[in-house]
């Protein structure tokens, strides 16, 4: 005979602290996230800080890019496991395995139904890939089940270590990722011609603006969501 779970108990779980709307603000922030990647990758105009990083890593260690997404990605979310383990949850995993994916996807699809983009369509897709990433962001870092492991070590540096506000710290590590990114493309031997596969307006915008963004969209959009208006407000 089964145990009987009562489903009074199993329903006081999922409203105790919002936690339905939790997990549908994480799902649906991870996945977003994955096409706003597919964005800026279409736009040509470089990509954001931590994938500028990834590109650099990529020139210089002669594994497959996917392999070595995972590899980096795995050291971060030690760090987070060793340093603060409040930030590694549902989030997480799926950024881990999916968003990689979900961005070749939202990219070919791009490629697909844009073949041929100029200057102002490539600027468009850039103006989206950054709205889109900021509002995914802010909705998966409110819902608090687990961020990414990037986004986790902005958040640790902030929060657990008292080291300053978020949206701070993330300009700064944003911009390490970058400095990084671009001293290993030219150490892999690369040239000015294909560096906006590493760098270019794109980075530069995220690099400065995207902590601030997340921080503006998580006070007006995903914490109203999650609390109501009044509760947010507070």
């Amino acid at each position: 005979m089964f145990y009987d779970f009562p489903m009074n108990k199993l329903k006081s779980i999922f409203k105790k602290d919002h936690m339905v709307k939790r997990i549908l603000m994480s799902i649906f922030g991870v996945l977003i996230c994955g096409i706003a990647v597919g964005f800026f990758k279409r736009a040509m105009f470089g990509v954001d800080p931590f994938q500028s990083l990834m590109a650099g890593l990529d020139c210089v260690i002669p594994i497959n890019f996917g392999t070595l997404y995972v590899i980096v990605n795995v050291i971060m979310l030690l760090f987070s496991l060793i340093f603060d383990r409040h930030y590694i949850g549902l989030a997480t995993f799926i950024n881990l395995f999916l968003i990689g994916y979900i961005a070749e996807f939202s990219l070919k699809t791009l490629e697909n139904f844009f073949p041929d983009l100029g200057i102002p369509g490539r600027a468009i897709c850039l103006i989206i890939g950054i709205l889109i990433i900021c509002v995914a962001s802010s909705f998966y870092m409110t819902a608090d089940i687990g961020v990414s492991t990037y986004d986790a070590v902005a958040l640790i540096i902030s929060n657990t270590w008292k080291k300053g506000k978020f949206k701070y710290v993330r300009i700064i590590t944003d911009v390490v990722c970058v400095i990084l990114g671009v001293g290993l493309y030219f150490l892999s031997g690369g040239t000015i011609d294909g560096i906006g596969a590493v760098i270019g307006a794109g980075t530069v915008i995220t690099a400065f603006f995207m902590g601030p963004l997340v921080d503006f969209f998580a006070n007006k959009l995903a914490k109203p969501f999650l609390y109501g208006k009044s509760q947010a407000a507070k």
